[in-house]
């Protein structure tokens, strides 16, 4: 999910990560925005692995080991986890629209400026770059399983009922359109705004 990814803060109630760990972190974080910054200068099929590697002084392997390919540098982060951790939190009682709706507003409180502005990189590029929009489907399907897993289990349903199905697919594209329209105009909209915006059409039924 786009939205809970690249805040450096531990998000209230997380355990804090050990030494080891916040290393790990910093190294991802390092090497992740060497990549944006040299992507923001010379264009993602202009930026070879190896230069993004030393503009974040680790070595070619370092980045390989974090991200098995250029796309996941964009993709992946450290916080994937906590969307499951964030919805499975909430009441069970509480409608999935208006869980995903508290958990990705409080993501979004937690971002720094500095990460907004990645956030907008990140979001141009998978809307611009061919193979990381191809990659996205991937994280997307991986994200809606997990929607439908936990709907699943609130109401009793299999996991492929296709309300199941639909529902959790519909709450992610909601979400990814608030994200584009914000990129769009990221100078005067506010993105919490926008995501309360499309959490309320799904609550209304989708009518206008």
């Amino acid at each position: 999910m786009a939205f809970a990814r690249t805040s450096a803060t531990t998000p209230s109630g997380t355990p804090k990560a050990g030494l080891r760990e916040r290393k790990k972190i910093q190294t991802r974080q390092a090497i992740r925005r060497a990549a944006y910054r040299l992507f923001e200068e010379q264009g993602y099929d202009a930026t070879p692995v190896d230069q993004i590697a030393e503009a974040a002084d680790v070595s070619p392997s370092t980045v390989f080991r974090y991200f098995p390919t250029k796309e996941d540098i964009v993709l992946t982060d450290e916080y994937d986890t906590l969307l499951e951790a964030g919805i499975r939190a909430r009441p069970v009682d509480e409608p999935m629209v208006e869980s995903m709706r508290q958990v990705t507003v409080e993501a979004l409180r937690q971002i720094a400026a500095e990460d907004r502005t990645e956030l907008v990189q990140r979001t141009r590029l998978i809307r611009e770059v061919p193979a990381i929009r191809g990659r996205t489907a991937e994280n997307t399907a991986r994200d809606a399983a997990m929607l439908s897993a936990v709907l699943a289990e609130r109401t009793g349903r299999p996991v492929g009922d296709l309300e199941v199905r639909v529902i959790a697919a519909a709450i992610l594209a909601a979400l990814q359109e608030a994200l584009l329209s914000w990129v769009e105009d990221s100078r005067t909209a506010d993105l919490e705004d926008l995501v309360n915006q499309a959490m309320d059409v799904l609550a209304r039924g989708l009518t206008l």
